[in-house]
């Protein structure tokens, strides 16, 4: 799931190896995988997010039933995108007309065969075969498909009735869950029942391997008439079966929050604000950061604060920051708890620019990956949402002149459209840049300590800017002279 492109995705290590992802999912199947990805790559809208706060609210306290998904969808694969592409063929036409008149044949061939033991023409029951026998080798084709794409598909069915029947037999109180409960039954049917009906037809289609039915089936049609019925199932209940493949890839992805939410139940749910851009956080850690080492910080970002300038040594936690402020708005803004006491946002785009990186395929410098990412950021910061960037070192590929006459234009473009966000930086000549009203930023910094040649760092974030630099002392405890 992991692009280059994405404007935070790579920046904040939504994917990949020791990523939020990897931390948060316990989906079994792929369109759990898929869900759950599409969630933490775009912001779900205000009452979407609500309605997933609660179901995940109720489904932290139904272990059993978070159990009971894993072990099924664990015990065999499912494939989603074979069952909906099964769910979805059209190429067969409709089934009704080739039904009726495979039913017909029969009726008509065994009604001719009748009437000639009770003396009427003989040659009537041959002419009744032959159009059955040229019937059958017409669609002899089609039904071999419709019979093998409906037996592998019988498979991954056969899976996806044992999730959808553990959903039905759960009680959900919320609205959310019952809403989504709902979505499942097709004409009043809970959807075990509709796959069950499949399987009937399919079961039907073994009868044609038995040598002493094979005269009788080929005198009935038996292998077409199943096939025709299988069919006529498959262009009935196709849209339910992509119907229900949505459902499980959301419960997927609840539970995964949800289990997240029961490991971590001192974690809140953050408040989602309408209005202007605003975030407001009470004791923020990073939420891939062990509880004993993870430091928790208070930070605000509104109308009359809409940048934070953060300045400190190396290592000292300004890109930690930057990310832990990252990962947990994509938390938020996906219907799930966050590693806050409290976080309170209005709806956000985001933005980072963290990680970018040189490519010597493409040609692409640093400096030139980096300035084309705030172009992007800049782009972004038009549209519906405020934006929240996070710019880590802002331009430190050019000289400090450059640097701060570039980090102030992009600053001024993107508060002028009404972003928000932060900016770490080693080049206290950016510090000035709190000066500008236009920007309504303030300093912050962190700090750290160096004692009988040891450095240590306290990760708490403090007003002002950083006064002194460790770059050298860190140089000589390499091993470095300097």
């Amino acid at each position: 799931f992991l692009d280059p492109a994405h404007p935070y995705t790579a920046d904040i290590d939504i994917f990949g190896a020791a990523s939020l992802f990897q931390f948060l999912s316990t989906a079994r199947t792929r369109v759990g995988e898929e869900t759950l990805a599409s969630w933490l790559l775009a912001a779900a809208p205000a009452p979407v997010i609500r309605q997933r706060q609660q179901a995940v609210a109720e489904l932290a306290g139904k272990l059993d039933l978070r159990e009971d998904l894993a072990v099924v969808s664990a015990a065999v694969a499912l494939h989603p995108e074979k069952l909906r592409a099964w769910s979805a063929e059209t190429g067969l036409g409709s089934a009704r007309a080739p039904r009726v008149a495979a039913a017909t044949l029969v009726l008509v061939n065994l009604g001719a065969m009748i009437a000639a033991t009770s003396g009427g023409p003989v040659g009537l029951p041959l002419l009744t075969l032959l159009l059955q026998i040229g019937f059958a080798w017409y669609w002899r084709s089609r039904v071999h498909r419709i019979c093998a794409d409906a037996e592998r598909a019988l498979r991954d069915l056969g899976v996806l009735s044992l999730l959808l029947g553990r959903l039905e037999r759960e009680t959900f109180t919320g609205d959310a869950l019952r809403s989504l409960r709902f979505k499942l039954d097709s004409e009043g049917l809970p959807p075990s029942r509709r796959i069950h009906q499949l399987s009937r037809r399919v079961e039907l289609l073994d009868a044609r391997r038995n040598e002493l039915f094979a005269p009788f089936g080929a005198l009935l049609m038996w292998t077409t008439q199943a096939a025709l019925a299988i069919e006529a199932w498959r262009r009935h209940h196709g849209p339910a079966i992509r119907e229900w493949l949505d459902v499980i890839g959301e419960i997927e992805a609840l539970t995964a929050f949800a289990a997240y939410s029961f490991e971590h139940p001192e974690d809140a749910f953050p408040e989602i604000v309408e209005g202007e851009g605003h975030l407001a956080a009470v004791a923020l850690g990073h939420p891939l950061i062990a509880d004993g080492r993870n430091v928790r910080n208070d930070l605000r970002l509104d109308a009359e604060q809409r940048l934070l300038i953060v300045s400190g040594s190396n290592m000292s936690g300004k890109s930690t920051l930057l990310r832990a402020v990252g990962v947990n708005v994509v938390l938020a803004l996906a219907g799930a708890p966050v590693r806050a006491k409290q976080l309170r946002l209005s709806p956000l785009g985001l933005g980072a620019s963290i990680r970018v990186m040189d490519s010597l395929e493409t040609g692409t410098s640093r400096f030139y990956a980096e300035i084309k990412r705030l172009r992007q950021l800049v782009e972004l910061s038009g549209g519906a949402r405020p934006l929240l960037f996070l710019l880590d070192e802002v331009l430190s590929g050019t000289n400090s002149h450059d640097r701060r006459a570039g980090a102030e234009a992009v600053a001024r473009s993107l508060i002028a459209r009404g972003s928000l966000g932060l900016l770490t930086t080693h080049d206290l000549a950016l510090a000035k840049l709190a000066d500008n009203p236009e920007l309504h930023a303030i300093n912050v910094h962190f700090e750290d300590t160096l004692d009988r040649g040891e450095m240590s760092f306290d990760y708490h974030l403090r007003p002002g800017v950083v006064q002194k630099s460790n770059a050298l002392e860190l140089m000589r405890a390499v091993g470095l002279e300097v």
